[in-house]
């Protein structure tokens, strides 16, 4: 692991708005995020040495305290010990089963932080159907339970860990974010060397497999009913306006518009934290479809500054996580038969078998068919012959 952080260019530092009592700005937003108006939503993007900027938590001067997404004081002191690399995942709603990470180092066991964060339903799912106990551990996750969710979506709760992780373990390097369906199969030194360490990079994110057009996202979205149609036109309509096209190659170097947000690998500087604090605003501002803002808020800090974010392949990510299926699909399963109702507990002996085999073949015709063959006929040719004049 580098000794020093990364540079973070142009910005060095970052605080956060802090606000008792906020005021509904224009549109959307929420209580959680501090309602940004447009006019400080535009004024974020100008990135300067220093900077203020909404960045959830709003309520409270210590993230997880009286702000919405409240955590136990035993569960925040844990979270602030945490030092050097974390991997964190989330499950509201009960939606998924714990996937337990494979493959994982002893230095990675001793070292790495392993934090899952959950509802309330979820941990009665937990306390139900696994050894969760006083303990707050199944196998190398520390469960963190969530009280006083911001949002009614669990979809959209799971943004807040997701892009604020900067937030909530202030003393971290750098961190690994894997959806709850994920299993994590790979160490993760060896993930952020080689998405991070070797690339140089700060922030890194795999491409969407199929798609790289915000336009295309969201027409794909709405076929699938991820989100209310109009929400989604009003997101991308608004994008619009402020400039946002189709990709094409004039983007290049940039690959791709849309991520598979599923994994997220940075390191906490001011750069890449500014940057999911912004996202994170576009998420509570529009819609919960983190895809559709990714490409915004990239191009907007890049225009200011020289930072670049790393999108691999998509192959490469299912390389080092696999992916499982939610709760709701696995129960609704059709159990596997019982190991007894594949095997044949009375087999018949092998005598039997050959008594049963015929002596003898009979009525079988063993005719060969024959193949006739054309003869090949001479052909003769025929020349008229005329008379001379």
């Amino acid at each position: 692991m580098p000794k020093a952080p990364s540079y973070s260019p142009v910005i060095q530092n970052l605080t956060y708005i802090y606000e008792k009592n906020s005021t509904k700005s224009e549109f959307g937003g929420s209580a959680f995020g501090g309602y940004p108006s447009l006019k400080q939503r535009l004024e974020s993007y100008h990135v300067k040495e220093s900077m203020t900027v909404h960045c959830g938590f709003v309520a409270g001067d210590k993230p997880g305290r009286n702000t919405g997404f409240d955590i136990e004081d035993s569960d925040i002191f844990e979270m602030d010990q945490c030092r050097g690399v974390l991997v964190a995942s989330a499950i509201f709603g009960a939606y998924d089963l714990i996937q337990q990470p494979k493959n994982i180092s002893d230095l990675s066991k001793k070292n790495v932080c392993f934090f899952m964060f959950v509802d309330e339903q979820t941990e009665g799912f937990l306390k139900s159907s696994s050894n969760l106990d006083q303990s707050k551990r199944v196998g190398l996750w520390r469960i963190v339970v969530v009280h006083n969710l911001p949002y009614n979506d669990p979809r959209r709760n799971g943004k807040v860990p997701k892009l604020l992780l900067h937030r909530l373990f202030p003393n971290v390097r750098y961190s690994l974010w894997v959806d709850g369906k994920l299993e994590l199969i790979v160490d993760p030194y060896q993930i952020l060397e080689r998405f991070l360490w070797r690339k140089n990079a700060s922030f890194a994110i795999s491409r969407h497999y199929k798609r790289f057009d915000v336009f295309v996202e969201a027409e794909a979205n709405k076929a699938a009913a991820k989100y209310a149609n109009a929400s989604i036109d009003f997101q991308i309509d608004f994008y619009k306006k402020e400039g946002l096209t189709p990709y094409s190659e004039a983007k290049l170097p940039i690959t791709s518009d849309v991520p598979e947000g599923c994994v997220v690998i940075r390191e906490h500087i001011p750069i890449s934290n500014l940057f999911t604090c912004l996202w994170f605003n576009e998420v509570d501002r529009f819609t919960s479809r983190d895809q559709l803002s990714f490409s915004t808020v990239r191009d907007k800090i890049m225009f200011m500054t020289n930072w670049t974010v790393n999108m691999f392949w998509d192959c490469e990510r299912r390389n080092f996580v696999v992916q499982g299926y939610h709760r709701d699909i696995l129960e609704h399963w059709a159990p596997p038969p019982p190991l007894g109702a594949l095997v044949n507990s009375n087999p018949p002996s092998l005598p039997a078998l050959i008594d049963e085999i015929p002596k003898t073949v009979e009525n079988v015709s063993t005719k060969i068919p024959t193949i006739r063959r054309r003869r090949d006929r001479k052909s003769s040719r025929h020349r008229k012959v005329a008379t001379g004049m």
